[in-house]
């Protein structure tokens, strides 16, 4: 059968979702935590709905893999959560269809990144906020997001590692909120490029500072190179909120988690 489940980590111990040489990875940890709970040598191979770099959170990352051991769902959930380190958990488990592709069947990702506003630097949540000190204009940021929405080339945005196979995505919605001295920014494309969202929050910043007008993104979009954009931002407050699929999968939309986030 194939499974589903949803997980959740703080990313600031690990080096980014994809396994690795080191094993300081969240895929790492989750197919030795599965393989344990399965009582099966070496490691239970999974697939994800979007990769995260080092560094970055996520409330609900996607993972399917096919097993042929079957358990209750909430005994999937707390079984493998029993072999996970504190700050990666299993959020809920679902059997699907063999269709189904946690990549392949999202019809979009959703990110959020969280930034405080303040003159002196995170401390209870350093690691989980980026951070400016410097005041921030909505209005300003707004109208510079706005020409990010729609269908773009986003080579100026991409970093050089990207493997991604073309630079031309749809951003589907860019919200931006003020809450106290926290700020969030929503993010839904159908898909990202490496660095793409770090390297727009630098570009917004610098727009929300005065440091360039609005229509400067436009210019940035234009130019199709990455000299042309801020620098790449703190991934510190970067959360990758999920992946959106069709309803005819039933999957959960959200973990409990989603509302909580500043």
């Amino acid at each position: 059968m194939r499974l589903a489940l949803g997980i959740s980590y703080n990313g600031q111990a690990y080096e980014g979702w994809q396994s690795q040489p080191s094993a300081r990875t969240v895929q790492d940890h989750l197919e030795s935590a599965l393989a344990r709970f399965c009582a099966r040598p070496g490691r239970v191979a999974t697939l994800c709905a979007g990769r995260t770099d080092a560094g970055v959170h996520a409330l609900m990352q996607v993972v399917h893999f096919d097993t042929d051991l079957r358990r209750e769902a909430f005994s999937w959930v707390r079984g493998t959560n029993t072999f996970l380190p504190p700050d990666i958990a299993v959020q809920w488990a679902r059997e699907v269809p063999d269709a189904f592709h946690a990549r392949n069947s999202a019809t979009s990702r959703r990110y959020a990144y969280v930034l405080l506003e303040s003159p002196v630097r995170p401390s209870v949540d350093a690691g989980r906020v980026g951070w400016v000190f410097r005041a921030l204009d909505a209005d300003r940021m707004r109208e510079g997001a706005a020409l990010l929405v729609g269908r773009h080339d986003f080579t100026s945005f991409r970093a050089s590692a990207c493997q991604a196979k073309s630079p031309v995505k749809t951003m589907k919605r860019i919200g931006i909120e003020r809450r106290g001295s926290y700020w969030r920014f929503d993010f839904e494309a159908d898909a990202f490029l490496h660095h793409m969202i770090r390297n727009i929050m630098g570009c917004l910043v610098a727009v929300g500072q005065g440091l360039e007008p609005p229509q400067w993104i436009g210019q940035v979009i234009a130019a199709r190179s990455r000299d042309a954009a801020a620098p790449t931002f703190a991934p510190d407050g970067l959360y990758f909120l999920g992946p959106v699929y069709d309803a005819r999968w039933a999957l959960p939309e959200r973990t409990p988690a989603y509302d909580g986030l500043p």
